[in-house]
């Protein structure tokens, strides 16, 4: 008999000795009457409390959020509270002057004169006019030029320094050189408005080309690290890589602009009362008519809203991929399929 069948065999019999071994029983206990048990009824559990904050309280939060459709109603309600405040500094007179702080119906009854007495419309078209030209000019002259600076290293070398040293310049101090080279017509003043923009644009272009240039800005310079590891000629690059990536970073720049430029359009239009906005503030001024004044700033604050929306929704039409949306081309081809 092998060792595996023994020890198999042992098993066997222990196993037949533990079956075969007689348990002593207990004697019976004595029976006994059980009494019915009570079942007490759960007491009611209280509805858990969702963990979700109340939109009240989000709002109050720090560093808490807020829905579009509150924040519609907060933007309402601070403007009326805005208003109600100052038609209350304003009432009688006497906590504020009318001559530094007009109040706000004087204000409002204000646009149907200077529409009929001032030509307001036409005035409103001279200064959008003068403010789309200024930025024609100041985009065809800044992007090519900074294109170049950045884009190559003598030219760096030679002129960023110094572009960036320009953007300290006052911009009222040369409106006179200005007034001397080009005279007081609405070209110089378009000219005086794109000088203005261009030495705000310029140096962002030089710089978003060194940010992509550089190394250590992994998220950016990977973009050319994969388009030279595909043998990119340099047309190729400046093509695919450079001009698309420089375009869409200062876009965000160029929208930003809005409100900077018509600080220098109202000093353009001050130089000769030929027309625009500026033109009527510093007339109205000189008038002692504060109501007026006040009314063609605020049409001057409207103006910049409305541009700034329309360029906003211009950027997304021109770079959807900044906002994760979809390219005209490609809901063309999802509206046909």
């Amino acid at each position: 008999m092998g060792f595996k069948q023994k020890i198999k065999g042992f098993f066997v019999e222990t196993q037949d000795e533990q079956a075969t071994v007689v348990t002593p029983t207990a004697a019976p206990a004595p029976e006994t009457k059980q009494e019915p048990v009570k079942v007490k009824k759960p007491a009611p559990v209280e509805a858990k409390k969702s963990g979700k904050p109340s939109a009240l309280s989000e709002m109050f939060k720090l560093g808490g959020t807020i829905s579009k459709k509150h924040e519609v109603i907060v933007g309402i309600i601070g403007a009326v509270i805005l208003m109600l405040v100052w038609y209350g500094v304003t009432y009688t007179g006497e906590i504020i002057r009318p001559q530094i702080l007009p109040n706000p119906v004087d204000v409002l009854y204000s646009y149907p004169d200077l529409w009929q007495n001032s030509d307001l419309l036409w005035n409103t078209w001279y200064t959008i006019k003068l403010n789309l030209l200024g930025y024609f000019y100041a985009l065809i002259i800044a992007i090519p030029v900074g294109l170049v600076v950045g884009l190559f290293p003598v030219t760096k070398a030679l002129f960023s320094k110094y572009f960036d040293a320009i953007r300290y310049l006052p911009i009222p101090a040369v409106s006179g050189i200005f007034i001397a080279a080009l005279g007081i017509g609405f070209e110089m003043k378009a000219s005086f408005l794109a000088f203005g923009i261009i030495i705000y644009i310029l140096p962002v272009v030089v710089q978003k080309i060194i940010d992509l240039q550089n190394p250590s800005n992994s998220k950016e310079y990977v973009y050319l690290q994969t388009i030279e590891t595909l043998g990119a000629t340099p047309w190729q690059k400046f093509r695919y890589v450079y001009f698309p990536y420089v375009m869409h970073k200062i876009s965000t720049d160029i929208i930003n602009l809005t409100a900077i430029s018509y600080t220098y359009i109202v000093i353009a239009e001050s130089l000769n009362k030929e027309g625009g906005i500026g033109s009527l503030i510093s007339i109205m001024s000189r008038q002692s008519r504060i109501d007026a004044v006040y009314a063609l700033l605020f049409l001057i604050i409207a103006i910049g809203i409305l541009q700034d929306f329309l360029l906003r929704k211009l950027d997304v039409a021109i770079f959807p991929y900044k906002y994760n949306k979809p390219t005209l081309w490609q809901r063309i081809k999802q509206a046909f399929k």
